[in-house]
């Protein structure tokens, strides 16, 4: 009896990184592949919620995306991979963590500062 086993191998070469931000903002494509996906998964993104094109209502053709996007993108890629969660699981769980993040931010706002040394 023959076994035969399949390894995927993934490695990716940089060989220019620029800041993404508003003027150097990602395409569909390279917003794609800095997360390791294809450009469907991406459009699946944007219809789910969980990124927005810079430009609302912009052809897709024309989609582009900031830094935001992008992080939000590649934590979307982490909880698919490590979870293995779907797109609208892993869309409720990046709003939720933003939530908390927003809720702690204010709690710790409204906490009274402690003198120094006191």
């Amino acid at each position: 009896m023959t076994t035969t086993t399949y390894v995927r191998h993934t490695s990716v070469t940089i060989t220019q990184a620029d800041p993404v931000d508003d003027a150097h903002p990602l395409g569909t494509t390279e917003l794609a592949r800095a997360a390791g996906d294809r450009e469907e998964w991406v459009v699946a993104l944007v219809e789910t919620g969980l990124i927005a094109p810079a430009v609302p209502g912009a052809p897709q053709a024309q989609w582009v995306f900031d830094g935001e996007a992008l992080r939000c993108a590649l934590q979307a890629r982490r909880l698919q991979r490590d979870f293995d969660v779907g797109l609208d699981a892993a869309a409720l769980i990046i709003d939720l963590q933003r939530e908390v993040r927003r809720l702690r931010a204010l709690v710790g706002a409204a906490q009274p500062q402690r003198p120094a040394g006191g």
